[in-house]
């Protein structure tokens, strides 16, 4: 609908990647494993990839625990 905001969903596959420098999750190797287990999602550009960051989540509630899960 926003040609703005297709721009933004689009770069991660139009942006030049450099040989083992990170500057986005796609250039990553789980992204890229993604995109070749899943073949009919990853040509569309658009198309939405959510990751999820549990640093420091800790189920239990022990706040006082010198590790997190």
């Amino acid at each position: 609908m926003s040609q703005r905001t297709v721009e933004h969903m689009k770069w991660h596959q139009a942006h030049d990647a450099v040989d083992r420098v990170m500057v986005h999750p796609s250039d990553s190797e789980p992204w890229k494993l993604f995109n070749s287990v899943h073949p009919h999602f990853s040509p569309e550009s658009r198309n939405v990839c959510l990751g999820l960051c549990t640093d420091g989540f800790n189920p239990f509630g022990s706040f006082a625990a010198p590790y997190s899960c």
